[in-house]
């Protein structure tokens, strides 16, 4: 197990997710983590974890080596008032606001603080997450090395540049909802072809996730896989082509970049 002390800025569902992953994964004990949050139902929950749980930010602060901040955007710039003052450089931030750069934290601390940016996704909740990580400017190996420690615990985790963080938001942040729409799709259509709804549900929902675990088995770009299942003349060839014709690639493109932009917008501050 991990030495250090983790304290959660914030103990919402994604915060839950991450902690239920690193006791799990033994990669802390519930006495090595904190949590504050102003909600005392979500305070109960954590302790009932057997973690301490406060409802003030600033009462973890001085005892833990590790914050991960897990607070809405809105929020962020009440809760940097909260805890800059007791910010030390030997504090590393890790933070999971979206579209909240690493400079934003670097400047709430009157030290040079360290800062981990992660991306996760919903599905870290079942530890099937995508999480993306980049370095602050202060932030050393070692602090990539623990942010990536801890979101392993609920999934797979890639680094990538900052400038990539919105671009990433839009792909795998907001992807699990690309899926669940085209899920959606498909199980009014087997509805409408006659297929009682619970079913089309089943039949869909276990179409998805055998073609994903396909993916990661067959180690195949996507491409070669739907080829492999496209005969010539056949029912999916019927289906891609009129998918085509219809411009769906074009429009999961052009829904990608507007997530992008919008990233970007909210990024803004």
């Amino acid at each position: 197990m991990r030495n250090e002390r983790l304290g959660f800025i914030g103990a919402g569902q994604m915060a839950e997710a991450i902690v239920r992953g690193v006791l799990a994964a033994e990669l802390f004990a519930p006495a090595a983590l904190a949590a504050a949050d102003v909600a005392e139902p979500r305070r109960r929950l954590f302790q009932e974890l057997g973690i301490r749980a406060t409802e003030r930010n600033l009462d973890i602060v001085p005892e833990c080596d590790v914050l991960l901040i897990a607070v809405k955007p809105q929020s962020l710039d009440e809760v940097l008032r909260q805890i800059g003052p007791g910010l030390r450089k030997e504090h590393l931030l890790i933070t999971i606001c979206a579209g909240c750069a690493t400079a934003l934290f670097e400047s709430a601390a009157n030290e040079p603080v360290r800062v981990v940016r992660a991306m996760p996704n919903l599905p870290v909740r079942v530890r099937l997450g995508a999480t993306a990580l980049c370095s602050g400017r202060y932030a050393t190996q070692s602090d990539l090395e623990l942010a990536h420690e801890i979101f392993s615990a609920v999934g797979h985790v890639v680094v990538v540049a900052e400038n990539l963080m919105d671009a990433v938001t839009a792909l795998s942040g907001s992807g699990p909802a690309y899926f669940d729409y085209l899920i959606e799709a498909m199980i009014e259509a087997g509805r409408r072809e006659g297929i009682p709804e619970q079913v089309a549900r089943a039949l869909a929902v276990q179409t998805a996730h055998g073609a994903a675990e396909m993916i990661i088995a067959e180690e195949l770009p996507p491409g070669e896989l739907r080829r492999r299942v496209t005969s010539k003349a056949g029912t999916t060839e019927a289906a891609v082509r009129r998918l085509e014709e219809l411009g769906a690639r074009e429009a999961i493109l052009q829904a990608i970049h507007a997530a992008a932009e919008r990233a970007r917008e909210l990024g803004k501050r």
